[in-house]
């Protein structure tokens, strides 16, 4: 996910020392010696990401299994991927929701699968043995390249194809890592013959991603695509068909001792209901002046989609 929320969460030095350490440590059962791993697989400590998002889905999936009989804790905001990888591995927590392009790449850093499917085929294949991926949901939370409706309308852009026409120079607004990724400038090069320049904005495609790109500091700009400010300012999302980005779903990652019945059956009944739509609704509600807490949001969202086992 471009530089995610999520990678946002990413990899580099970090990821890979956390893999070795994983890797190694659920071959030989240390992963699973702790009292917490140990305990009964209908009791669940769910964690989350350092972002608003996370901490919504955290907060639907311990409320849906805690409605179900789950003895459910909560460790929110652990912090990036490597971090909250290791509190997986510790025993910390049991669970927590992922993004299955980042996850997968994190995991197989070579990996070119890029359609849902295929990444999470990918992902199943990838993870360390004493983990799992379960049912992977239709929403996802991807990066997208946006730009404003009169960019799109003067120059006839609505794919990113489409930007071979632009004769002007392109500047793309983006965390500094967007420079290298694949899907970042390199990739807009190598698979739509298209060259820009990055302007390095670090906020994860937030208010100062936005006002470059309302101002026409950048002609692009890489947002999440369930952030609510692609909607609220009429940006274009440039459709990809190349799959230069790949699919972000999202899915719940458990340790396998954690994953009873009632766990999966619960689990996999929130991600059939969650939608995109849904998130983008979500994190609204948990921004600007009014913002709703995490776990008032989740518990609306169960409301209006009850979890039955």
């Amino acid at each position: 996910m471009l530089a995610s929320k999520k990678s946002r969460i990413a990899a580099g030095v970090l990821a890979a020392g956390a893999l070795v350490a994983l890797s190694a440590c659920s071959s030989g059962g240390g992963a699973f010696s702790s009292d917490k791993a140990s305990s009964s697989s209908d009791t669940i400590t769910v964690g989350s990401a350092a972002f608003g998002e996370s901490e919504i889905l955290m907060q639907i999936y311990g409320q849906a299994l805690a409605a179900n009989g789950v003895e459910v804790s909560y460790k929110p905001s652990i912090g990036q991927r490597d971090v909250y990888l290791k509190a997986l591995q510790d025993g910390s927590i049991d669970l927590i929701p992922e993004y299955s392009g980042n996850l997968l790449q994190f995991y197989d850093k070579n990996s070119t699968a890029t359609s849902s499917s295929d990444v999470y085929s990918g992902l199943s294949k990838a993870l360390p043995k004493g983990y799992e991926v379960l049912d992977q949901s239709e929403a996802q939370d991807a990066d997208s390249y946006n730009v404003t409706k009169e960019f799109s309308e003067k120059w006839g852009v609505k794919s990113l194809d489409d930007l071979k026409k632009v004769t002007d120079p392109l500047t793309v607004g983006g965390n500094p890592e967007f420079g290298t990724r694949p899907y970042g400038i390199p990739g807009l090069k190598s698979a739509y013959g298209v060259t820009a320049t990055l302007k390095p904005i670090s906020d994860s495609g937030g208010p100062l991603t936005v006002a470059a790109l309302k101002n026409g500091d950048v002609q692009l700009a890489d947002i999440y695509t369930t952030t609510p400010a692609i909607k609220d300012n009429g940006f274009v999302s440039l459709k990809d068909p190349k799959s230069l980005i790949a699919a972000q779903n999202i899915v719940p990652l458990i340790n396998t001792s954690k994953a009873s019945s009632t766990v999966k059956d619960v689990l996999n009944k929130v991600s059939k209901e969650l939608t995109t739509d849904d998130l983008i609704v979500m994190n609204g509600d948990n921004q600007g002046a009014s913002k709703t807490q995490p776990d008032a949001v989740a518990k609306k969202w169960l409301q209006d989609h009850p979890i039955k086992k």
